[in-house]
Formats: structure tokens, C-alpha cells, sequence
């Protein structure tokens, strides 16, 4: 089996190859799905990631969540090893923070115990087991927050055979690809 640390560099190494065009056309595809998934229509909130060097974007879901009377919190490095939830009501609220990834410059925390999250990944697999980017935020997150529903989003490249699972592992009730809705 390929470890976490070999799957990150072959997914990072495709992930620089593919085009903002690519980026922009299949994170639409991926929000047209997200956002009619029946987690998504039934949420008062929804927490999303700000994407970052070529993630999918999550720019048209916060959108549509605005549009539709939902709230939207994004997460914020807080600690050595924690994240928060922070509303925000414009992306003119977030700036570079925790490796330069956007985030809520302040604000009011979150407090939502079942809201849809939506879920980064560096890559995952067909179980929906998940590599992060290794610092294991969110599976920390979701540990002491298990109520919220939970979709991960990825491009189809991110889907690989198989990722190896460790006990601390929070896998996502969803993976949504441009192509796929992996349950």
C-alpha cells in the first residue's frame, strides 16, 4: 500500500499540471451537484473551506448558500492544533492566514452543531477514506463535532485506489467529483 506522503506528492505534482480552465469548469460541475445534494438544501449553515492553489473552489457554493438565506462560516487556524468556525457574509472578510490560506480575519465564532461541512482533501478513495494535508485539523474538528453532515469535494484526479486508514481518520459521508458522487 502507497503511504499518505507518497499520495500527497503524486496528487500535488497532477494538481499543478491541470489549468485554472480545468479548475474553474469542474469546481461548476462539482457546485451544481453540492449544492442540490439534500444536505445542502436542508442546511441553515454551511461551513466551507476558502480554496487555495488550485482546490476546488468553493466560491459558488458559498454563493449559492448567501443566495438561498443560509449562513456561511469559514474555518481559521487558531492554535498549534486547532481550528474554528467564523461567519462571514463577504469574501471581502478573509485574508491570507495559516500557510496563506484564506481566512475569516475576525468575527463572530460559529456554533452550529449540524451544519453540512464541506470538506478539502488532498486526495481520497472510493471508501472515502481521506489524505489531508497532514496536520489533521479536520479530523480533529470532526471528532469533537460529530453531528454535522459532511461532503467532501475533490476533481476526479483526486480519487485514488486506495489511501491507507488510521484510527483517527474522520472519513466524509460524501466525495463529490465533477463525475461522481462517491457514498
Amino acid at each position: 500500500m502507497v503511504s499518505k506522503k507518497e499520495i500527497r506528492k503524486y496528487i500535488f505534482a497532477q494538481r499543478k499540471e491541470i489549468s485554472i480552465e480545468e479548475v474553474e469548469k469542474n469546481s461548476r460541475l462539482i457546485c451544481d451537484t453540492v449544492t442540490s445534494l439534500p444536505e445542502f438544501l436542508a442546511a441553515e449553515c454551511v461551513y466551507a473551506y476558502a480554496d487555495y492553489n488550485k482546490e476546488v473552489s468553493t466560491r459558488g457554493i458559498i454563493e449559492e448558500a448567501w443566495k438561498a438565506g443560509k449562513r456561511v462560516a469559514v474555518p481559521k487556524v487558531t492554535g498549534a492544533h486547532e481550528m474554528k468556525y467564523y461567519y462571514i457574509t463577504s469574501f471581502d472578510q478573509l485574508s491570507p492566514g495559516y500557510f496563506q490560506i484564506p481566512e475569516p480575519e475576525e468575527g463572530a465564532e460559529a456554533q452550529e452543531e449540524n451544519a453540512f461541512l464541506i470538506v478539502p482533501g488532498v486526495a481520497f478513495d472510493k471508501n472515502r477514506h481521506r489524505a489531508g494535508y497532514g496536520q489533521g485539523f479536520y479530523d480533529r474538528y470532526l471528532s469533537m463535532h460529530p453531528k454535522h453532515k459532511t461532503a467532501a469535494i475533490a476533481f476526479e484526479f483526486q480519487i485514488v485506489e486506495e489511501i491507507p486508514a488510521e484510527a483517527t481518520d474522520i472519513f466524509p459521508d460524501k466525495v463529490v467529483t465533477e463525475k461522481r458522487v462517491i457514498e
